[in-house]
């Protein structure tokens, strides 16, 4: 399986690793969310801005992390999203993830160890790459 990202340069200038994927909303329709690929992130934070959208209770924040930010209200919700593999088919991810309920906590969603530990994960700037790959993909380190 191989699911691939890009380079993205954001409003603030700094171009950043991402994949593009879908979270299934509380309406059970699918809803676009880019996902920044962070692997030095424990977990899967969907942006305030995104859980607004999906229509998840955000009332009841019942939970806090912790990031370079500081400490930041959340809830968790039980949803799943899905990415796009390179044959054409879906990933689909079920479970239950943490979301921010403050709009200036994180202005995307990241993608975290808790699904990017299933893949080997290249984020390789020089050449242009994000992917995601694991089955009956493989890279290999060069010297040239």
């Amino acid at each position: 399986m191989r699911i691939n990202g890009e380079w993205l340069e954001c409003d603030d200038g700094f171009v950043r690793p991402v994949i593009r994927g879908a979270i299934l909303n509380v309406h059970r329709d699918w809803e676009p969310a880019l996902f920044l690929v962070d692997t030095g992130a424990d977990c899967t934070v969907f942006s305030a801005a995104i859980l607004d959208v999906l229509g998840f209770d955000s009332s009841a924040s019942d939970s806090r992390l912790a990031g370079i930010g500081g400490i930041v209200n959340s809830v968790k919700i039980d949803t799943q999203l899905r990415l796009s593999r390179d044959d054409g088919g879906i990933a689909t991810f079920r479970g239950e993830y943490a979301a921010f309920t403050q709009l200036e906590a994180i202005d995307m969603s990241i993608l975290g160890r808790d699904i990017l530990e299933m893949f080997a994960v290249i984020v390789d700037r020089p050449s242009g790459v994000v992917t995601l790959i694991r089955e009956h993909h493989r890279y290999a380190i060069q010297s040239v």
